[in-house]
C-alpha cells in the first residue's frame, strides 16, 4: 500500500540525484513534488485497477536538488496479486525532455529567420525580430534588444519580447561607460555573453513568460557587427527559471544572437543600397538639371552665331569670296552639328525630368516613315550601298509624335549608315497583331553579344567597332528607347559580328496605351526638332571625298621653311573628321604637298607609295587607328624612320607620354 520504489539501472537517470535514497522508499516520498500530478494516476491503478499512459507530460521535478522542467512519456498498470486483486504498479518511463526542447528551439530559430528575411530597415529587421522571440516564452520569458551606437556612446533599445518597453528593467538608453543597469558595455568589449544572477533582488518584479514564477538570472549575449560600419548591439534574455544555463542553453541563445546579427546586417546592407541608390538618383536629377539648363544656355549663343552666319552666305560672289565663303561654310556645317547634339541633349534631359510633352497624332506611318528613310538615299548611295525601303500601311492610322518618330527613324538610319561600309540598309514597317514594327536592318561590322545589354546605356560606345568615324556621343541609341517607350514601345537588337545588325522598335496601335490629354493636343514646349537636312549633312561628311577637291591657298607662318627651298616636303595627313582635315590641309598646303586621308589604313598605303616626310594623324580612327598606324610604320623598314606627330584632343602629359612611349 505504501507504492515502496524498486527500479532497474536505467532508471537511475530519472531519480537523478536521489539515488541511491530513492531505493526502497515509498514512492509519495520519492516524488512528493510531483505527487500531486502521479499520485490521482497511481490511485487509478492500485484502486480502479485502471492503467493510465501520458504522452510527454510536463513535470517539474527535482531531480538534482532544484526544480527542473522534464517530459516524460509514461504509463502505470496495474499488477494483479495472488488474491486477484492489484499487488502493484509496473511503471515504464520515456524521458522526452531534451527532444521537446530542442523541437521549440528550432522552431524559433526558424521563425526568427523567416520573419526578418525581408526587412528593409534595421529597425525593422529588430522588431520583427522582437515578434518572432515571442514564440517561445519557456526559453525566453523575456528579451530586449539594444543597438549600440559609439557617436552617442549609447545603447537604444530597438525591440523588446515579452517585457513592457516601460518596465523599469527595460531603459530606453543605456551607457556604454560601464555603469548601466545591464552589462551591455561589458559584453561589446569583451564579445562574450555575461551571466547576471539574482534577478529579483535588482529588478523586483519580472515577467514570468510560460511560467509562474519569474527568472532568477539573464544572460546579456553581444550581436556582433557586419562589416566595419556595421551596427553592433546587444541581446538580453530572461532565462528559464527550470533550466540551467548549461553549453546546451549557451549555444542556443547565442544561436538567436546570430540569426540577429545577419538580420540586422542583412537589413543594413539594403539601407546602405536604398541610400547609395538614392544619392546616385539625386546625382542623376542633378546632371539631368544641368544638362537641360546647359542645353538652353548653349541655344542662344549658337542661334546668334548661326544666324548672322546664314546671312553672310547668302551674299553674293562679289561681296563675299571663295575663299572666305568656304570657311564660314564650314563654321556653319559644324555649328549647325553642335546645334543638333546640344538639341539631342536638351530632348534627352526633358525626358528624364518628366518634361516632354508629346502629342499622338494619327498618321500614316508607312509612308511618312518612307519619306524619312528616302532622305539617306544620295548619301547611302553615294557610299556605294543600296537602301531598300518596305513600309506598306499598316491598315489604320498609328498615333505618334511625329517629331520624336522623326528622330527614332533619323537616328536608327543614321547609325546604320555610320557602321555599314558595303552592302545593303533595309527599313521596313510591319504589322504584327495589334502591333506596328518599324526594323532597320544593315550589312554592316555588328556589334559583339556582350555589348549587346549595354546598347541602350547612356554614353555607352562599342570599343573598337569600325565604322564610317568614331564622332558621336554615344546617346543617339538610348535616346531611341526613351522615344520609343514614350509611345507605350520598346526596342530590341539582334546583331552578328561581321555580319550586321537589326533594331525592332515595337509600339502599340491604338490609343488606350497613350494618355488622353495628349492625343491631338497641343505642346507647350518649343520643339527641339532639327531638321533631317542635319542627319544627312553629318553623314555625307563620313564619305572619304567628302572634303573640297579644291584646296584654297591661304598664306600661313612657314615656321622655318624658307623660299628658298625649292622641293616642297610631303605630308600624309590622317583624321576622320572631314572637316579638321580640311582645316589642317589647308593650313599646311601653302607650304607643303599634303595628302589628305580618311583612316589609319589609307595613311598606312600612302606612305608605303608616297615615301613622305611626316605623317601627321590623329589618333581615334576607324579602320586603324593612330597608335596602329604608328606600329605599322615602325614594324616595316621601309616608313620605320619617317618622322610621325600624333594629334589628339586628349589633354595631359600622360597623352603626351603615351604617344612618346609608343614612337611619336
Amino acid at each position: 500500500e505504501e507504492l515502496i520504489n524498486l527500479y532497474n539501472d536505467a532508471y537511475k537517470s530519472i531519480v537523478g540525484g536521489k539515488h541511491p535514497w530513492a531505493l526502497g522508499e515509498p514512492a509519495s516520498s520519492v516524488w512528493r513534488e510531483i505527487w500531486d500530478q502521479v499520485g490521482p494516476r497511481a490511485a487509478s491503478a492500485m484502486l480502479s485497477n485502471e492503467g493510465t499512459y501520458d504522452e510527454a507530460l510536463l513535470l517539474i521535478m527535482e531531480r538534482h536538488g532544484y526544480a527542473e522542467e522534464t517530459y516524460y512519456t509514461f504509463s502505470y498498470s496495474p499488477v494483479p496479486n495472488d488474491q486477484g486483486g492489484t499487488g502493484g504498479i509496473i511503471c515504464a518511463n520515456t524521458d522526452d525532455t531534451q527532444r521537446i526542447i530542442g523541437e521549440r528551439q528550432l522552431a524559433l530559430l526558424r521563425e526568427l529567420a523567416a520573419r526578418a528575411s525581408d526587412a528593409r530597415t534595421v529597425d525593422d529587421a529588430c522588431a520583427r525580430s522582437s515578434e518572432g522571440l515571442s514564440a517561445n516564452p519557456s526559453d525566453l520569458p523575456f528579451a530586449m534588444i539594444y543597438l549600440a551606437d559609439r557617436e552617442t556612446s549609447q545603447a537604444t533599445l530597438a525591440g523588446t519580447t515579452g517585457i513592457d518597453p516601460s518596465h523599469p528593467a527595460a531603459p530606453a538608453t543605456m551607457s556604454l561607460h560601464g555603469d548601466a543597469m545591464w552589462p551591455v558595455a561589458e559584453a561589446l568589449a569583451t564579445q562574450e555573453a555575461v551571466l547576471i544572477e539574482d534577478l529579483g533582488a535588482k529588478f523586483g518584479d519580472l515577467p514570468t513568460g510560460a511560467w509562474e514564477r519569474p527568472p532568477h538570472q539573464a544572460v546579456a549575449v553581444p550581436i556582433a557587427p557586419s562589416g566595419m560600419s556595421g551596427r553592433a548591439g546587444v541581446l538580453i534574455v530572461g532565462l528559464n527559471p527550470y533550466r540551467i544555463y548549461d553549453a546546451s542553453y549557451s549555444r542556443f541563445v547565442e544561436l538567436i544572437a546570430s540569426q540577429l546579427a545577419a538580420s540586422i546586417g542583412n537589413a543594413q546592407a539594403y539601407e546602405d543600397e536604398r541610400s547609395r541608390a538614392e544619392a546616385l538618383a539625386q546625382l542623376d536629377r542633378a546632371k539631368t538639371a544641368f544638362f537641360s539648363n546647359v542645353s538652353h544656355e548653349f541655344r542662344t549663343p549658337l542661334t546668334l552665331m548661326l544666324g548672322p552666319l546664314e546671312d553672310v552666305l547668302v551674299k553674293t560672289d562679289d561681296q563675299l569670296d571663295a575663299e572666305n565663303r568656304d570657311l564660314l561654310t564650314v563654321v556653319h556645317r559644324n555649328g549647325q552639328r553642335l546645334l543638333k547634339l546640344v538639341n539631342t541633349l536638351l530632348e534627352f534631359s526633358r525626358i528624364e525630368a518628366g518634361r516632354v510633352q508629346a502629342v499622338y497624332e494619327p498618321t500614316e506611318l508607312g509612308a511618312y516613315t518612307a519619306e524619312l528613310a528616302s532622305i539617306f538615299r544620295a548619301a547611302i548611295e553615294k557610299a556605294g550601298m543600296r537602301l531598300v525601303i518596305d513600309t506598306p500601311a499598316v491598315g489604320e492610322p498609328v498615333f505618334v509624335d511625329r517629331d520624336m518618330w522623326e528622330k527614332i527613324v533619323l537616328n536608327l538610319v543614321s547609325n546604320a549608315f555610320k557602321y555599314t561600309l558595303d552592302g545593303e540598309i533595309a527599313v521596313s514597317l510591319q504589322r504584327e497583331d495589334r502591333h506596328a514594327v518599324l526594323t532597320v536592318r544593315d550589312t554592316g561590322t555588328g556589334i559583339p553579344e556582350d555589348e549587346l545589354p549595354k546598347l541602350f546605356n547612356r554614353f555607352h560606345r562599342v570599343e573598337g567597332a569600325r565604322g564610317r568615324t568614331h564622332e558621336g556621343t554615344g546617346i543617339g541609341l538610348a535616346l531611341v528607347q526613351e522615344l520609343a517607350r514614350l509611345h507605350g514601345g520598346v526596342v530590341s537588337v539582334e546583331s552578328e559580328v561581321g555580319k550586321g545588325s537589326a533594331f525592332h522598335v515595337t509600339i502599340p496601335l491604338g490609343v488606350a496605351h497613350l494618355p488622353a490629354d495628349r492625343i491631338g493636343g497641343v505642346k507647350a514646349l518649343a520643339s527641339t526638332n532639327v531638321v533631317a537636312r542635319a542627319y544627312v549633312d553629318e553623314a555625307m561628311r563620313w564619305l572619304p571625298d567628302a572634303s573640297t577637291d579644291a584646296t584654297p591657298q591661304v598664306e600661313v607662318p612657314t615656321y622655318g621653311v624658307t623660299s628658298r627651298e625649292t622641293t616642297r616636303r610631303k605630308i600624309i595627313l590622317a583624321d576622320d573628321n572631314a572637316d579638321m582635315r580640311d582645316y589642317v590641309r589647308r593650313l599646311l598646303s601653302s607650304t607643303y604637298d599634303v595628302i589628305a586621308v580618311g583612316d589609319g589604313a589609307e595613311a598606312l598605303r600612302e606612305a608605303i607609295a608616297e615615301k613622305p616626310d611626316l605623317v601627321l594623324t590623329d589618333v581615334m580612327m576607324p579602320v586603324l587607328d593612330g597608335f596602329g598606324l604608328l606600329r605599322e610604320l615602325r614594324a616595316n623598314p621601309e616608313t620605320s624612320s619617317i618622322p610621325v606627330l600624333m594629334l589628339s584632343a586628349r589633354a595631359g602629359e600622360e597623352a603626351r607620354v603615351e604617344g612618346l612611349e609608343a614612337g611619336a
